[in-house]
C-alpha cells in the first residue's frame, strides 16, 4: 500500500497523519517531540509503512530541519503551503475544529489532491539562490529599519526633519554641519553616527552578498535574466521560490501559483474576472517589479501597456494584463533553463 504521511511541525511536537493514497482513508495518527530522540522514533514508526512518502506543512519554516532530514535521508518529500492545508481542514471538518491531528490530516489530504507542490531537496542548485536571496532581504530590511531610526534621530536634530532619499553618504554630510546644544542633541547626534556606522556596515555586507548572487546566477546559466527588467537579483529570487518549474504542467498553471491569472467571478449571464489575492505574494511581487519597469522602460512592455489602456483599461488593470505577459514569459524561460543541460548533452 501506497501511505502519505502529513506532518504538522511545532516547537516541541510533530503531529503526523497517515493516508492510504489508493483509496484516499485515514489510517492512524501519532505525536512526537521535536527533538532527536523523537525524530528516531519517528523514523523507527515510519518504516511499518514501506511505500511512502512524507507532506511537511511549511517546509521552509518551522519544518525545515525535518524536512531537510528526511530528504537527505532519500525519503521523498513535498512542501505543503499554510494556506492550503487550512483550506482543506476546513473542507474536511465543515466547521472551525481544529488540532494538531487534524492539521496533519488535511496536510496529508492536501498533498494527496495536489500533485504541483514543490519537492524539498537541499541540494537543489535552487536551494542556494534562495538561502541567499533570504540573508540579502533581511539584511534589506534591516537597513530599512536603520534608516528609519536615523531619520527620527534627524528629525530633532534638523528643523524640519531631512526630506526624500538618506543615503550613507547624504546622512554624513548632514551630520558634520550638525552643532548641537545641549546634552540632549549632543546624545542625539552621537546615536545618530552609530546608527550611520551600521547602515555603512550593512551597506557593504548587502553589496558583498549582490556580488554573491550575481556570481551564482552566472553559474546557473539562466535565461532569466534576458527578459526585460530581471536582473541577477531578481533571478534569483525567482528562480530560489520557484525551485523546479517541471511540476507546472502549462503556464496557466504557474500563473495561478503566482496570483499572476485573474479569478472568475461570473454570475449568470455575467462575465467578469477580478485580481486574484492567492498564490505566491512573495513570487507576485517580483513579477510586479518587472512589469513595472517593462511599462515605463521596455518598448515592447509599454507598448503592450498603453495598448491595453487604449482598450479602456485602467493603469492597473493593464499593469496586470503585462504581468501575466511577464509571469508566461518566466515559464518559458525556466521550463528553457531545464531543457539546457539536455540539449548541451546531446
Amino acid at each position: 500500500m501506497k501511505m502519505l504521511i502529513g506532518v504538522d511541525p511545532h516547537k516541541e511536537s510533530v503531529a503526523v497523519a497517515v493516508v492510504d493514497e489508493v483509496v484516499g482513508e485515514f489510517v492512524e495518527r501519532a505525536t512526537f517531540p521535536q527533538n532527536r530522540a523523537g525524530l528516531r522514533s519517528l523514523k523507527r514508526w515510519a518504516k511499518r509503512f514501506p511505500e511512502r512518502r512524507w507532506a511537511v506543512e511549511n517546509a521552509g519554516g518551522l519544518g525545515r530541519h525535518l524536512a531537510g532530514r528526511l530528504s537527505a535521508a532519500g525519503e521523498s518529500v513535498v512542501d505543503v503551503p499554510p494556506k492550503l492545508s487550512a483550506r482543506v481542514r476546513v473542507l474536511s471538518t465543515g466547521n472551525a475544529r481544529k488540532n494538531d491531528g487534524l492539521d496533519a490530516l488535511a496536510t496529508a489530504l492536501a498533498a494527496s489532491r495536489n500533485e504541483r507542490l514543490a519537492a524539498v531537496d537541499p541540494e537543489a542548485a535552487s536551494e542556494v539562490l534562495r538561502l541567499l536571496s533570504e540573508r540579502r532581504q533581511d539584511l534589506v530590511t534591516e537597513r530599512t529599519r536603520a534608516l528609519n531610526r536615523l531619520h527620527g534621530l534627524l528629525r530633532d536634530l534638523v528643523p524640519g526633519g531631512v526630506a526624500g532619499t538618506l543615503s550613507a553618504h547624504r546622512a554624513a554630510r548632514i551630520l558634520r554641519g550638525i552643532r548641537p546644544q545641549g546634552a540632549s542633541a549632543r546624545l542625539r547626534r552621537r546615536l545618530a553616527s552609530e546608527v550611520l556606522r551600521d547602515i555603512r556596515t550593512l551597506d557593504r555586507k548587502i553589496a558583498d552578498l549582490n556580488g554573491r548572487i550575481e556570481a551564482e546566477v552566472k553559474t546557473s546559466g539562466t535565461t532569466l535574466t534576458e527578459i526585460f527588467g530581471v536582473g541577477p537579483i531578481l533571478a534569483a529570487k525567482i528562480i530560489g521560490m520557484v525551485g523546479n518549474a517541471a511540476r507546472f504542467p502549462t503556464k496557466t498553471h504557474f500563473a495561478s501559483y503566482s496570483g499572476a491569472a485573474p479569478v472568475e467571478a461570473s454570475s449568470g449571464e455575467v462575465v467578469r474576472h477580478r485580481l486574484s489575492l492567492a498564490g505566491n505574494r512573495k513570487l507576485n511581487n517580483a513579477l510586479h517589479m518587472v512589469a513595472v519597469c517593462q511599462a515605463r522602460s521596455d518598448a515592447r512592455g509599454g507598448t503592450y501597456y498603453r495598448k491595453k489602456m487604449a482598450e479602456g483599461k485602467s493603469r492597473k488593470e493593464a499593469l496586470r494584463c503585462l504581468k501575466r505577459r511577464v509571469s508566461d514569459a518566466v515559464f518559458k524561460s525556466l521550463m528553457a533553463d531545464l531543457q539546457a543541460p539536455s540539449r548541451s548533452a546531446a
